[in-house]
């Protein structure tokens, strides 16, 4: 069932130890909650073996995700290894707990050497001539497990060095899901489908977004700074800031491609497909199908099915109105497709697995956000000013 936010959960503020500390403390029973989740998260489970006990399995599972984050981690997120042995001591469990689910993504992912999709999402956004006021607005539905919901959390950033922010992101995350900064900088992550691997070990894409919102003003600054970046794993973001620039930036391990808006559009939008044909050599097969290694509700079904056919719903609902504002962009992000039938392909995702369990939009002349917990098509928003 649903849940409903308390606006604000953390306020992460001071030295990226003591930041991170605050958020252990004040998320401390979510925390602990996302790591006993583990259990049943099949995702994870698929790859233990049926002789192997589960406590077993996740304490290996610990030993591997540390090996893994602790040096990248060291060499090009140090304030992000301080924010997670702060996360760990707040929530009062061990480090390499809190390293695993934030490297759990990946490890899941990296499999065959193969990044399969942890998770589906849409996002579009708009400016100028194509909003109602002329202000950007950027709206997106996180579409995900109904298991990781209770674990979501708004928190308020305010390091002693750098840009103040409201982030989306999981309780025992260092890193942001999505973001927006005092100077009006938004980033989106979407998931992506990869097949190449990172040179070296890396650190979750969420990082860098969490990095950027801190030191980053603008769109072009942001980009620079997350495809100069060592990374791990596929991903869509899609930014926008205060002075009306909007892109989308496909991301994978390797590599990186930027869109913006033809002349004249001002509207950009995608699910968990990639536009350009350098990024699509890097992303799993157009014909790929679920094989039985992947969880029971998606086997024998097309891969990127969900993404072409939100992708095409996308631009038929864009063509039709030329002047958007937020209520039609509500109304289009709680599509339910041409028979008004939700299901697995819907923008407004009601899916045998994934689920639209958040929606968010972004404000970036205001510094504001409304924030979810919900399908889209029953979304009550709360609002949350810097």
């Amino acid at each position: 069932m649903p849940t409903h936010p308390k606006v604000v959960e953390a306020i992460c503020e001071g030295s990226p130890r003591e930041m991170g500390f605050a958020q252990g403390a004040a998320a401390r029973a979510k925390i602990c909650g996302a790591h006993e989740a583990l259990r049943d998260l099949e995702a994870f489970r698929l790859q233990q073996p049926d002789w192997l006990p589960y406590s077993v399995y996740r304490w290996i599972a610990e030993q591997k995700a540390s090996r893994f984050l602790s040096a990248p981690l060291a060499r090009d997120f140090p304030a992000m290894k301080e924010r997670l042995i702060g996360i760990a001591r707040g929530a009062n469990i061990s480090l390499k707990g809190v390293l695993l689910i934030n490297g759990l993504e990946p490890l899941m992912s990296s499999v065959g050497g193969c990044t399969a999709c942890p998770g589906a999402c849409s996002a579009v956004a708009i400016r100028g001539r194509r909003s109602k006021d002329g202000q950007p607005i950027v709206a997106r539905n996180f579409d995900y497990l109904p298991l990781v919901q209770p674990f979501y959390l708004v928190r308020k950033t305010r390091p002693s060095s750098g840009l103040r922010a409201i982030e989306f992101t999981t309780a025992p995350l260092a890193g942001a899901v999505d973001g927006m900064n005092e100077a009006g900088l938004c980033i989106i992550y979407n998931y992506g489908f990869t097949t190449d691997q990172p040179t070296s070990p890396a650190a979750p894409i969420s990082m860098a977004i969490s990095a950027a919102l801190q030191q980053c003003s603008s769109v072009t600054q942001a980009v620079d700074f997350i495809s100069s970046m060592p990374r791990w794993g596929g991903a869509l973001l899609m930014l926008a800031d205060a002075d009306g620039d909007i892109a989308s930036l496909e991301l994978s391990s390797t590599r990186h491609y930027l869109r913006r808006p033809a002349e004249g559009e001002d509207v950009l939008s995608h699910t968990n497909a990639f536009s350009s044909p350098q990024m699509q050599e890097v992303q799993i097969a157009h014909d790929a199908i679920y094989t039985d290694s992947a969880p029971t509700p998606l086997r024998g079904r097309r891969l990127h099915q969900s993404s072409e056919l939100r992708d095409r719903r996308f631009q038929q609902l864009l063509a039709e109105t030329d002047v958007l504002d937020v209520h039609r962009l509500s109304a289009i992000m709680s599509d339910h497709g041409p028979e008004g039938m939700p299901g697995d392909d819907t923008i407004c995702l009601h899916g045998s697995y994934w689920f639209t369990t958040a929606c968010l939009q972004f404000f970036p002349g205001s510094r504001r956000i409304r924030v979810a917990y919900d399908t889209a098509c029953q979304a009550s928003f709360e609002d949350i000013e810097l």
